[in-house]
């Protein structure tokens, strides 16, 4: 059953609610937005709310993480959730009394732990797991002074501005030959994914890339027997797109570029995609040296339930079937625009633009409508490769910022005029 809203809304009729900022999404994104309106953009707390069907903020993004294995994070420590880039650093305490393995090589890398600590410090010191509306965003209907939103339960939400704030983490992507409804294949992203496999099992991973990596060496070091299958060699990179696009470097020439559809060009060669950093490629390898992980370059050619086992057959040099107990897809996530039937609504009745690959053309304040911002995938477009990423939330939460501070400029001046 879909929960109900929080306390701090539950005191008002669906009526009365009149927000200045409603977030859709409660990961990553949502919530560095959220803290850069209250901290940076002094957005009354009370004016806002997040709106996120799990039962707290960042679930998908912990639940995600703790799944594959994931010990340290791929991006440094300055790429966090609060305002100050070295705010993960004075947390993690000084450095000659730091625990070991807090960061890794290279870049202080942090945690996960450490990471997820840190985040609930700054959604507990802000409050805003009590602006958490536990329910899920199903219409946005824009008007002139702003958008109501429908939610699952029944309310309906009234906000002067909106962020998309959605990611793709409710698309897993599966493969065509993988069924959906086995109780033995699963992908590891999926919402419904709680099986985990507990005794000695043989397993299949399927995937190239860090989110299959971990998950496979998290299967060895408990203990299982595992294989690796990918269509490709490791593809070993630091990070999932070129450095420089962190700096002026790339994304100077990137804004030059004014057609939406060759900035798609430029995204998708930019990205690493199915790679991994260093130091997993190394420990792969050793895997795969040392006979305990079982590597295969290959395409999967059909599935076959036999009962208390499962075949998958593959095309290689070899083309040697692998008979498992189970297998799991670490295969990431669909590429396709998120936010599902509620922004393909939204498009059409707000006649909003997209480029030729589905995805929002926004102006430079990630503003797809005059009361409606993007992040995350959706801004894409605007803020290229590194947009789905923690770095890309700090960019999308630099332009939100900005624009709440000229309309509040803007409104002040017109009350002062007055």
């Amino acid at each position: 059953m879909e929960p109900s809203i929080t306390t701090p809304i539950r005191d008002h009729s669906a009526a009365e609610m009149n927000l200045d900022w409603l977030i859709i999404g409660g990961g990553i994104h949502g919530v560095h937005i959220a803290t850069r309106l209250i901290t940076d953009a002094d957005v009354p707390a009370e004016q806002l709310r997040i709106v996120d069907p799990s039962n707290r903020l960042l679930e998908r993004w912990q639940t995600c993480t703790a799944t594959t294995g994931m010990t340290h994070l791929r991006s440094p420590s300055v790429h966090h959730l609060d305002l100050d880039p070295l705010s993960l650093q004075r947390f993690a305490g000084r450095r000659r009394k730091r625990t070991t393995g807090l960061f890794a090589a290279p870049f202080e890398r942090p945690s996960l732990k450490l990471f997820n600590d840190h985040c609930n410090q700054l959604t507990e010191g802000l409050g805003l797991e009590d602006l958490h509306i536990r329910s899920k965003a199903i219409t946005c209907s824009p008007n002139q002074d702003g958008v109501d939103v429908r939610l699952f339960n029944g309310h309906t939400v009234e906000a002067r501005n909106v962020v998309l704030a959605i990611g793709a983490g409710d698309q897993p992507a599966w493969p065509d030959w993988a069924p959906h409804d086995h109780d033995r294949v699963h992908h590891v992203f999926d919402s419904r994914f709680s099986s985990w496999p507990n005794a000695h099992e043989t397993v299949v991973v399927i995937g190239g890339g860090i989110s299959a990596g971990h998950v496979a060496l998290r299967l060895l070091a408990e203990g299982h027997d595992v294989h690796l299958v990918s269509r490709h060699p490791l593809r070993e990179h630091q990070f999932d797109s070129d450095q420089a696009w962190l700096g002026l470097k790339y994304t100077n020439e990137f804004h030059k570029e004014s057609d939406p559809d060759r900035r798609r060009t430029v995204i998708t060669n930019a990205r690493h995609r199915g790679s991994v950093p260093p130091d997993m490629a190394r420990s792969l390898r050793r895997a795969i040296a040392r006979k305990g992980l079982n590597w295969h370059q290959a395409e999967v050619t059909d599935f076959e339930d036999q009962g208390d086992r499962i075949r998958i057959g593959i095309r290689n040099e070899a083309d040697t079937d692998i008979t498992a107990d189970r297998v799991l897809l670490a295969t990431g996530f669909d590429r396709r625009r998120p936010g599902g039937a509620m922004v393909n609504e939204l498009i059409t009745s707000a006649s909003l633009p997209c480029a030729r690959c589905g995805f929002p053309i926004v102006d430079h304040a990630l503003r797809w409508h005059p009361h409606i911002h993007v992040s995350g995938p959706l801004a894409e477009l605007e803020l290229g490769p590194v947009s789905r990423n923690i770095a890309g939330a700090r960019w999308a939460g630099d332009r939100i910022v900005d624009a709440a501070r000229t309309c509040q400029h803007q409104a002040d001046r017109r009350t002062a005029s007055n």
